[in-house]
C-alpha cells in the first residue's frame, strides 16, 4: 500500500476513534469515504494534479452552472415503501405512435398497456445517472426512473432513520415493487438495474417471482454482481485489501455517526475525492470533464451517514438463485471490462447462469459505463427491446453519445 493510502487510513482510523485533528486529516477521512461512495475501499493514491487548487475549483464552478446533465426531468410521482418511506419517480410517456398499438403483441404475450421500460440505479447516484438513456427513449417508449431511498429525490429510509435497522437488498427489492405498482399498474414490464439497481431487480425477482412470470418482459443488468461481492479487491493490493475489510464496516459506521466533521472533510479535499471518483468511474482518459462532474456531484450528494447505512448490504448480497427467475426471458448482461468497482467477470458469471442473455463487455469503460459509452449501452438497450417485441429507432438512439473531450454535452 503507497504512502499516501496509509496516510489516508490513519486519517479515518483517528476520526473513527474521536482523535482530535487538523483538518487536513479530517479531509482525508472525508476523502477515504469518497472511496467508498464510488463503490471502493479506503485507501487508494489518486495522481497529483498538476494546475492550482484555485483554477480547478473555478474550473468546478464553471462545469456546475453549464453542464446539463441531468436536466432532463418528467412526470412526478410518488410511492409508499412497507415501512413508509417517500420514494420519488419521473414517468416519461410515449408519444403517441412512439410505442405502436396500444394492444400487441409483447414477447409472445397480447397486451392491453403499453410496455414501460423502469431504469434502477446505483449506489450513491440517483436516477439522472440515466440521463444519456432517458434522452434518447424521451417520447419514444414509455419509461420509469426512481431513486432508491435514501438517494435524490427519495426519502431517507423510515426503517434507517426512526430504527436505525440496516438496509439490505431484499427492502430494496421491495421498494421497486411498490414503484411499480405505483407507476406501472399494468402492462408489460422491462427492468434495467445498474450495480446495485441491477441487485435491487434481482431482489424483486427473489421476492416478487410472480410479478417477473406475469408481467417482465426483458432484463438489463448493467455492471452489476449476483454476490461474492466480499472478493473484490477494488484493484488494491490483496493484503491490503483484507485489511480494510476487517476495519471499514466499524469505520463507517463510526464516521457515520459523526456525519457533519466528515461532510466538511469532503468538501475540504474536493480535488482528491474528484480523483477518486474518477478512477473508479471511468476508464476513458479523456472523458468528457462536465461528465466526470456529473457523476461527481451526484455521489456528493450522498450524505454520509447513507453511504455507511448501505454498505454492509453489499457484502451479504447473494442472489444468484434468483437469476433462474430471469431464464427464457430477453436478457441484456452488460459490463465495462475495466470496472473495478464491480469487475465484469461477475457479469460474465451471470449471463453463464442464463445461457439466452446477451453478454456485452465494453472495452476502455468503468463502472459508469452508461455515462461513459451511453451510445453503446443504448443501442444494446434498443435491441433489447426489440427482443421484447418493442422497436426502437436506432436514428433516435443513435443521436446520443459521446462523451469524449470534445464531446458537446446532450440535452
Amino acid at each position: 500500500m503507497s504512502e499516501s493510502s496509509a496516510q489516508a487510513g490513519e486519517a479515518v482510523a483517528e476520526a473513527a476513534a474521536g482523535a482530535p485533528g487538523s483538518w487536513r486529516r479530517a479531509g482525508l477521512a472525508g476523502a477515504a469515504i469518497g472511496v467508498v461512495a464510488a463503490g471502493a475501499a479506503a485507501g487508494v493514491a489518486v495522481e497529483r494534479l498538476t494546475v492550482g487548487r484555485g483554477m480547478r475549483r473555478k474550473a468546478r464552478l464553471a462545469l456546475d452552472a453549464a453542464g446539463p446533465y441531468g436536466a432532463v426531468r418528467g412526470t412526478p410521482g410518488r410511492a409508499r415503501a412497507a415501512d413508509g418511506t417517500e420514494l420519488y419517480y419521473e414517468v416519461d410517456e410515449a408519444e403517441p405512435g412512439g410505442d405502436g398499438p396500444r394492444r400487441r403483441r409483447i414477447f409472445g404475450r397480447r397486451a392491453t398497456a403499453p410496455v414501460t421500460v423502469v431504469f434502477s440505479h446505483g449506489y450513491c447516484l440517483n436516477q439522472d445517472s440515466w440521463h444519456f438513456q432517458r434522452a434518447a427513449l424521451r417520447g419514444v417508449v414509455r419509461c420509469v426512473y426512481w431513486d432508491q431511498r435514501s438517494h435524490g429525490r427519495s426519502g431517507r429510509g423510515a426503517e434507517q432513520l426512526d430504527q436505525g435497522a440496516p438496509v439490505s437488498i431484499d427492502r430494496l427489492g421491495d421498494d421497486l415493487k411498490a414503484v411499480i405498482d405505483a407507476a406501472a399498474p399494468e402492462g408489460p414490464v422491462v427492468l434495467v438495474g445498474h450495480s446495485m439497481g441491477g441487485m435491487t431487480v434481482m431482489a424483486l425477482a427473489d421476492r416478487h417471482p410472480g410479478l417477473v412470470r406475469e408481467r417482465v418482459v426483458g432484463v438489463a443488468l448493467v455492471g452489476t454482481s449476483s454476490g461474492k461481492l466480499g472478493e473484490v479487491n477494488y484493484g488494491l493490493p490483496v493484503a491490503g485489501m483484507n485489511a480494510v475489510r476487517k476495519v471499514l464496516p466499524g469505520v463507517l459506521k463510526a464516521l457515520g455517526q459523526r456525519a457533519e466533521l466528515v461532510e466538511r472533510g469532503r468538501r475540504a479535499t474536493a480535488d482528491l475525492f474528484a480523483g477518486i471518483i474518477k478512477r473508479y468511474s471511468f476508464a476513458t482518459r479523456d472523458v468528457d470533464p462536465a461528465i466526470a462532474r456529473f457523476a461527481e456531484r451526484m455521489i456528493e450528494g450522498t450524505p454520509i451517514d447513507v453511504v455507511a447505512e448501505f454498505y454492509p448490504a453489499f457484502q451479504e448480497h447473494d442472489k444468484t438463485a434468483a437469476l433462474a427467475h430471469f431464464a427464457g426471458l430477453p436478457v441484456l448482461v452488460l459490463a465495462g471490462q475495466q470496472d473495478l468497482v464491480t469487475p465484469s467477470e461477475h457479469s460474465e458469471a451471470i449471463a453463464a447462469l442464463l445461457p439466452d442473455a446477451e453478454l456485452a463487455l465494453i472495452p476502455d469503460a468503468g463502472h459508469l459505463v452508461m455515462l461513459e459509452h451511453p451510445d453503446i449501452v443504448t443501442s444494446r438497450l434498443a435491441h433489447l427491446l426489440a427482443r421484447a417485441g418493442v422497436p426502437v429507432a436506432a436514428a433516435t438512439v443513435g443521436s446520443h453519445g459521446d462523451t469524449g473531450s470534445t464531446a458537446q454535452p446532450g440535452g
